[in-house]
């Protein structure tokens, strides 16, 4: 009787001491949990104060929101990495019910939870757990065996893999011994065979190997790898906060907030602001909270990168490294300003030495560029980007330069605000708002940009042109137009003298208002219109820049003063309805102009929006065919920044005899021109020219015309296929010009 009152208690002090063990180290990992998060939180409040109601969710939105968490609509670009992110996200739900049960049964001497259909559940369990570890091979594969260029390899990539493996391996293992462990293998918590397919294999083939059931080895297995399984566990949880999978938690939360208002509008800077200490982003804690929760949200997949034109052709820019290098920077100068250190356990993911040290972009690799041959390829610059990022011994976090230390003006320069990051990236993040806001910083406050850009901007400030041609000459194409059509297009303020008003105003823009090939397609539009019996003028010499070109490359102020004197014309004539064949006009205007005072009454459309719509209502008949094969070259700011692709396809659609040939890389994901962000103004002087690569690319249908609908993309087109030799078979054309073509026979 004594000996068995001695069992019994030394039974009932084992019990108490797994439950203290266990509730000790959850505690002590939820807590690192919490505090890792909370530090992380800390460091992203060093940040402009966030209006979250600019980001508040539209009700239509909604779906989006539950299509991106919950569907992995972006994640599905790529069908292969999108499915085995799907088995991660809803495996890992799945398999929290198991845990909860697992850890139970450890602490419970074996009783599973009182769950409904329990052998359903089980087989649910064993077949997620398979699935889940599956996954976690073919990841493995596609980084180190297909060696994917846009993901990274390493130990920090690698660790993931080697948790989640981990866990569903301690699963098993668990189960497998819990098995052998009951009375004969088929106690009150152990599941039949059938249900439980993986785990009763497992446990056959360790009896083979002499673990026999109901042993004190089937036990002591039992024991450990419960125990095994929940450090992993709660080490993992732990882990989440402190490296990329942070993303677990902030990305739902980034697409939550995510902007309300047009994709890359970008945010008013106060100019007036008398208390204002800087303007734009010349210190990491100058980006607004939301611009810093896009840091952690990073899940460092590459897809950014991936279709990236600047990084496809050879340039040092990557949009992913770009949001881990200012990741890591707000960590580091956070922790130093905060005095809060961003790990745990202390001292496991940092030096052990008291000397500072921080992450900054060392010498890059001259032969990078030479590695580059042409072909759109990301490798040399993701290899650049990694052998530059460093850790400097001695630098200070808090005095570390973000612009020229952290990213370089090459990097910030080589951007075409495309978008396309943005439109790949599965949490929302945004990319090209933190470049204008660095460009803003350094325009504004330091007068540093390339020099043509500066010429650019000198040009439109005292001509309103990015030529610097005369002012003057602005409304020459008026009388060109009449010589060359017949057509004689009168201004807004002759018709106002003539007690008259225009139902439409055409914005001819720099590019047709000076550019000879870009008056023939204004041409065209204006022949078009007048056939649809469109009452319009045009404001002539009364017409400035839009600014896009000034705000793009940096130099807000001189926007704002375009954009109030032409917001001062409009207001002027009553206008009420805009066209323009630019799609940068065409953007500024709708999406931009209002911050400012554009009632958003009026109407503004791109000119394959009017001619689809005036085609839809037999304004127009396109009645002559043309024999031509044509591809689609998508303008970035009519496209990713308004969603419209397709009006210029309905306007080929409607010609005879015209078949469309679209791009590997076309709608959403077209490839940009190279001339966006202010780059049109501004040479290329590494790798291969953007324009040259999405020339090459439109060649590989075997078109005989590369369609467009913007003044830069026909530029760039023609330059490229100029460049390839390709020009005398193949030409470039607006889709104006071709369904001009159709309605009038010429």
């Amino acid at each position: 009787m004594p000996t068995y009152l001695a069992l019994k208690q030394v039974d009932q002090w084992l019990i108490w001491g797994r439950w203290t063990l266990f509730a000790a180290v959850v505690l002590i990992a939820v807590s690192m949990f919490v505090l890792v998060v909370q530090r992380r939180v800390l460091y992203m409040r060093l940040g402009v104060p966030t209006l979250f109601k600019r980001y508040a969710r539209k009700p239509k939105s909604k779906t989006s929101f539950s299509g991106q968490v919950l569907g992995h609509r972006k994640l599905l670009n790529d069908v292969r990495s999108g499915i085995m992110h799907l088995v991660y996200f809803y495996g890992f739900i799945v398999l929290q019910f198991g845990a909860a049960d697992l850890i139970w049964k450890g602490l419970s001497e074996g009783e599973p939870l009182p769950l409904p259909y329990y052998n359903g559940f089980s087989l649910t369990q064993e077949m997620t757990v398979t699935l889940v570890f599956a996954a976690v091979l073919y990841g493995a594969f596609r980084r180190y065996g297909e060696k994917l260029p846009r993901l990274k390899r390493g130990w920090k990539p690698s660790l993931v893999m080697w948790f989640i493996g981990s866990l569903m391996l301690t699963v098993l293992f668990t189960l497998a011994f819990e098995r052998l462990s009951a009375a004969s293998g088929t106690g009150a918590s152990v599941v039949e065979a059938s249900y439980a397919p993986v785990s009763n294999q497992l446990a056959n083939l360790l009896e083979s190997i002499g673990v026999q059931p109901q042993s004190a080895a089937a036990h002591a297995g039992f024991e450990l790898f419960w125990w095994l399984h929940l450090l992993v566990l709660l080490s993992f949880l732990v882990y989440v906060p402190q490296s990329k999978h942070f993303h677990l938690l902030s990305a739902p939360v980034n697409l939550w907030f995510r902007r309300s208002t047009p994709p890359g509008r970008l945010a008013p800077l106060d100019l007036e602001d008398e208390e204002a200490e800087s303007f734009g982003a010349g210190k990491v804690e100058h980006f607004s909270q939301k611009q810093m929760l896009d840091l952690y949200a990073c899940v460092e997949c590459g897809r950014c990168t991936n279709v990236c034109p600047a990084a496809s052709t050879g340039k040092l820019l990557s949009p992913m490294h770009l949001i881990v290098k200012l990741r890591d920077h707000l960590t580091e100068k956070g922790a130093a300003i905060t005095s809060k250190s961003p790990w745990l356990p202390a001292g496991i993911w940092q030096s052990k030495s008291n000397a500072p040290r921080a992450h900054v972009m060392g010498a890059v690799l001259p032969a990078w560029e030479a590695a580059f041959e042409g072909e759109t390829n990301i490798e040399p610059t993701m290899a650049a980007q990694a052998g530059a990022w460093s850790v400097k011994e001695g630098a200070k976090p808090e005095e570390v330069e973000l612009i020229g230390e952290v990213l370089t003006e090459e990097e910030l320069w080589a951007c075409t605000t495309c978008r396309n990051c943005e439109e790949q990236c599965p949490v929302g993040n945004e990319h090209v708002d933190k470049i204008i806001d660095m460009r803003r910083y350094l325009v504004l406050m330091e007068g540093r940009l390339p020099s043509d850009g500066q010429r650019a901007l000198q040009n439109i400030e005292r001509q309103s042109n990015p030529w610097g041609l005369p002012r003057a000459e602005r409304a020459a194409w008026i009388a060109d137009c009449e010589s060359r059509t017949g057509i004689k297009v009168n201004t807004m303020q002759e018709l106002k003298q003539q007690g008259k008003k225009a139902d439409v105003l055409l914005w001819a823009g720099s590019m047709g208002a000076y550019d000879m090939r870009s008056r023939r397609v204004l041409y065209d539009v204006v022949r078009l219109l007048v056939q649809a019996g469109v009452s319009f003028a045009t404001l002539g010499l009364e017409e400035k820049s839009s600014g896009d070109t000034a705000r793009r490359i940096g130099n807000e102020l001189l926007f704002q003063e375009l954009c109030r004197e032409n917001i001062e014309t409009l207001s002027k004539y009553d206008v009420k309805h805009i066209v323009t064949a630019c799609p940068h006009t065409y953007n500024t205007f709708k999406n931009e102009y209002p911050d400012f005072g554009l009632s958003t009454d009026i109407v503004v459309e791109h000119h394959t929006e009017l001619l689809a719509r005036l085609l839809a209502e037999g304004s127009l008949l396109p009645v002559h065919t043309i024999d031509e094969r044509v591809t689609v070259h998508d303008s970035c700011y009519l496209s990713r920044y308004n969603d419209t692709y397709e009006a210029p396809r309905n306007l080929l659609r409607a010609i005879p005899g015209v078949t469309i040939e679209e791009m590997e890389r076309s709608r959403s994901n077209g490839m940009c021109c190279g001339a966006g962000g202010g780059l049109m103004w501004m040479e290329e002087h590494s790798g291969t020219r953007v324009n040259h690569a999405r020339a090459a690319q439109a060649l590989e249908v075997k078109p005989s015309v590369i369609s467009s609908a913007c003044p830069y993309c026909l530029t760039m087109m023609e330059d490229g296929l100029k460049a390839l030799s390709a020009d005398e078979k193949v030409i470039a054309r607006d889709v104006a010009e071709l369904l001009a073509e159709s309605v009038f026979g010429e």
